[in-house]
Formats: structure tokens, sequence, C-alpha cells
């Protein structure tokens, strides 16, 4: 987010998120995740549901290896909603840290082996799980931040120069 402008976060190339989105749409799986942790402090017991086959692979994908594939559509609740990105860029340093301080709290209760809480798309997760894909998901996005970043530069100096005809 650093050297962005409001209008930098709010550009974007046709049929794509711009950075304002982008950052949306990870504050809002931080918030989500947050909150879910919530749910299983207040009840006392993980909330988890046996893992299907295809979460197993997905986890294995993602935690495991560590690579998130491009061009998965996003769950309806981490989809982009318009917030403000003035509300993103004020609120998302302290959102990662209530997300790193509940899971941690959630993992002291109940052990670092157990599942703690379903993911949508990987399933039942362990806090080292959940950290782990929060890293990798979120170093996804800071990639296609990185070239949103390079595509508006470039644009910005295509129209900075002089007209040779």
């Amino acid at each position: 987010m650093e050297g962005l402008s409001n209008e930098d976060l709010s550009w974007h190339p046709p049929g794509k998120w711009c950075a304002a989105e982008v950052l949306e749409h990870l504050y809002l799986t931080y918030t989500g995740t947050v909150k879910g942790f919530e749910r299983v402090l207040a009840g006392g017991k993980p909330i988890v549901h046996p893992a299907t086959l295809g979460q197993r692979c997905r986890s294995l994908v993602v935690v495991g290896l560590g690579y998130m594939p491009a061009g998965r559509k996003s769950p309806s609740g981490a989809q982009p909603r318009g917030v403000p990105g003035e509300k993103i860029r004020a609120e998302i340093s302290a959102k990662i840290a209530a997300l790193d301080e509940i899971i941690a709290r959630s993992e002291q209760s109940f052990g670092g082996r157990a599942k703690l809480l379903d993911h949508p798309i990987l399933g039942p997760l362990t806090a080292a799980q959940w950290r782990k894909f929060h890293l990798v998901h979120g170093l996804h996005h800071v990639k296609q931040l990185g070239r949103l970043r390079r595509r508006r530069e470039q644009e910005r100096a295509i129209r900075l120069e002089p007209d040779l005809s």
C-alpha cells in the first residue's frame, strides 16, 4: 500500500480486481477467520467436520506445499463489497494482529494438534495450518498487488509519453 494514492488503489485492468478490492478481500478473510475462532472459543470446542478427499488434496497443495492456485473464485463471504480503501488501509494491520492473537489463544486452549475450525475450501485446519494458509494466501495476493502496481505505472508512463506523431 506504501506510496499508493486512493486513485491508484481503485485502478484496475478490465475484468480484474483493483488493489483496494484485493486488500478488502484479504481483510474479509482475516475478519471471517477471527469470527470463526471467536465461535470456537465461545463454544468451548473446535468447529470441524470430517475432511473430504477434495479438501485434503486442496489442503495438501496450499498448506503442505505452500502453493495457492490462481483463478479460483473467492467464497462469497470474502468477495469485495466496496469497503472504502481508507478503512482497509487504517484497519488491516490491527486485523492481522487480532487474527494472530485469537489463533494463539485457540491453540493454547485446544492444543497444537487439534483441528480447530473448518476452512470453506480446505476443510478442518489446526492453528499452524491456519497461519500457513493466511501466509500463502497473503503472499499470493502480494504478487497480484505487485502486478497491479507495475501495470498502473506502465499505463501512467504511456499517458505521459510525448506525442511523437
